[in-house]
């Protein structure tokens, strides 16, 4: 709801006279309100939510729900921070599921021909996944609109902002080698521990690595970017079950460091690495 004022002037022999000003307000029949599932974001997918309500006694037919993606302009062309998923959306016209509106566009999101009821409400669920494009600094974040219109004459809009999350984002890679090998054979498995969040894993984080050998593993000899691993304060092996345990803090990772690509616009991971090896007879 808008409320506008306005006032007239009179001119008559190179005289003015005001008149008063009246006072008046735009009842909006239809509106829309976007929230996210997500207060932060790394690399998963960040759920979006859109409620529009008419209330009007007659529906309202033929309009067009749009979603920019937080597209915005580098180097004169605009880039996408947010991609939808495929197949992502479900539509629930007063409570009930129905069949997703037609999509006419992925970039920027479109559907068309959604109607809402007399005094009744939609709702439109879809998924996006943050881009190349999406800022990493915890500074920063990905805001995004969505607009309801009819006929190119924007109704309604709502935005929602969702943060670049604050902390390590951890993944581990596992290697063997050799992949074939005898009995008494030396055998080491590789542990590559990476970091794609903006804030390092510290001793405070308990980061800890545990594995079930199996077949189980003699003459243990354990290295941290190289520099060994003592048994019980670096770490932890039950011969009897083949269950090894880093103590928790003993692993640290790095923080990843972010750079934009200047012609394109992208950020570009280098992730935080930490290197753990496993090295013993089967």
């Amino acid at each position: 709801m808008a409320i506008f004022t306005n006032q007239a002037t009179l001119s008559y022999n190179g005289l003015t006279t005001n008149s008063n000003t009246v006072e008046g307000e735009l009842v909006e029949n239809l509106s829309i309100d976007k929230r996210a599932l997500s207060s932060d974001y790394c690399t998963c997918p960040i759920t979006y939510i859109l409620s529009l309500s008419n209330t009007k006694e007659t529906a309202a037919e033929n309009l067009t729900v749009s979603d920019d993606l937080g597209g915005y302009l580098y180097n004169g062309t605009t880039v996408y921070p947010l991609r939808y998923i495929d197949g992502s959306a479900r539509y629930y016209v007063n409570g009930t599921a129905t069949a997703v509106p037609p999509l006419s566009s992925e970039v920027p999101l479109e559907f068309t021909g959604i109607s809402i009821p007399a005094g009744g409400n939609v709702m439109l669920i879809y998924a996006a996944v943050p881009t190349d494009y999406a800022p990493r600094d915890s500074s920063t974040g990905i805001t995004n609109t969505a607009s309801v219109s009819q006929e190119g004459v924007v109704l309604a809009s709502s935005d929602t902002t969702v943060l670049a999350m604050v902390g390590p984002n951890l993944s581990v890679i596992k290697s063997i080698n050799p992949t074939q090998l005898q009995p008494g054979d030396m055998l080491q498995y590789t542990f590559l521990i990476e970091n794609s969040g903006n804030v390092a894993a510290t001793a405070a984080d308990n980061l800890s690595v545990s594995d079930l050998f199996d077949p189980k593993l003699g003459n243990l000899s354990v290295t941290l970017n190289g520099t060994p691993l003592s048994l019980n304060t670096g770490y932890t092996y039950d011969s009897a079950t083949g269950l090894f345990v880093t103590v928790p803090g003993v692993i640290t990772v790095p923080a990843a460091t972010y750079q934009r690509d200047p012609a394109t616009g992208a950020f570009v991971t280098t992730t935080g690495k930490a290197v753990l090896q496993v090295s013993g007879t089967v």
